[in-house]
């Protein structure tokens, strides 16, 4: 089996982390999830806690900001032994399934052209639409303290 990349296997596992549950299931019921064959459990879907840490400004000694609850698994795939494993926000068990089987399926070089194509090129649309529509929402809020200061001294 060829080996993955460590970048491009994170930018993907964000993604599919990130991608809305009714995305996953569209997917999960495609012929090309069909096509990954049978898998065998790891790890089983389980919820827990995790710590979410912050610096103050950036860089600044990190600090607790507080606890998010996460669902984890890990899958086998039988037919190319390939492993496939997923952390997702919240208690859904079958959304990290599904991006298991999919981080999985990513790993085969016959299947990844196409779930690249079908699931992950429109989960990255969605996702930098989403983002700029956030970042022109905190720029119609920003306020420039520099002309505050100014306009208050005239």
């Amino acid at each position: 089996m060829q080996t993955v990349d460590n970048a491009e296997r994170a930018r993907w596992m964000g993604l599919l982390a990130r991608a809305p549950l009714t995305v996953l299931q569209a997917w999960s019921q495609s012929d090309l999830a069909r096509r990954c064959g049978t898998y065998v459990w790891l790890r089983r879907p389980e919820t827990g806690l995790m710590m979410l840490r912050a610096r103050a400004g950036g860089t600044g000694a990190k600090f607790n900001v507080g606890e998010m609850t996460v669902t984890r698994c890990a899958l086998r795939l039988e037919e190319t032994s390939s492993v496939g494993v997923a952390y997702v926000q919240g208690r859904s068990a079958r959304k990290c399934e599904i991006a298991a089987l999919a981080d999985a399926a990513l790993q085969v070089p016959a299947l990844r052209e196409e779930i690249e194509r079908d699931l992950l090129e429109p989960l990255r649309v969605r996702h930098e639409a989403e983002a700029a529509r956030m970042q022109r929402k905190a720029q119609a809020t920003r306020v420039d303290f520099l002309t505050v200061a100014r306009q208050t001294a005239a």
